[in-house]
């Protein structure tokens, strides 16, 4: 299980199923897929991808950790961050990603979310921190750069692969 994680606006609260009625209201804007692909989840698919990811990946090389993002004072949901870390060859590398609601965005919310998550994945045993991102979507682009990613030369699936400077994939020693 994730930690909670706490930043000036909101906080990042390990997924529970029970956030789904909530999120499918946060993801229903078409809009918020026109980059990532896909359609607004229903209510009973939430649920169902909220249990599989407290069950935990299959892999036991990697982890699943899941945060929906909490708006201090009001309680609101406002979307969602998560971390990938994948374990090969005595190194750690965490995929991260995020979604903040139509309603949110503008706001800073996922900057600050960004920015929470990857100040905690640099407290845990993780080699590089990752994130890929269309080349059009300027704001994610923008939340990157804030969270202290780079831009890279490398592509996977359309998307531009973003790291954290001097955590190259395959050019650190693995952690002891």
């Amino acid at each position: 299980m994730s930690d909670t994680i706490a930043a000036d606006r909101i906080e990042l609260v390990p997924v529970r199923v029970e956030h789904a009625a909530e999120m499918a209201v946060v993801l229903a804007d078409p809009a918020l897929y026109a980059f990532i692909g896909g359609v607004p989840p229903s209510e009973a698919a939430l649920r169902t991808q909220y249990q599989a990811w407290l069950a935990g990946s299959p892999d036991p090389a990697v982890t699943w950790c899941n945060w929906v993002i909490q708006c201090r004072g009001s309680g609101r949901l406002a979307g969602t961050v998560q971390a990938t870390i994948t374990r090969t060859g005595g190194r750690a590398v965490a995929e991260i990603a995020w979604v903040v609601g139509t309603p949110w965005q503008g706001k800073g919310l996922a900057r600050e979310a960004a920015q929470a998550l990857v100040g905690w994945l640099r407290r845990q045993p993780v080699d590089a921190i990752v994130a890929h991102i269309h080349p059009d979507h300027l704001a994610s682009a923008a939340v990157a750069a804030a969270a202290g990613l780079a831009p890279t030369g490398r592509y996977e699936d359309g998307e531009r692969q973003w790291e954290l400077p001097g955590e190259l994939p395959g050019e650190l020693p693995a952690r002891p």
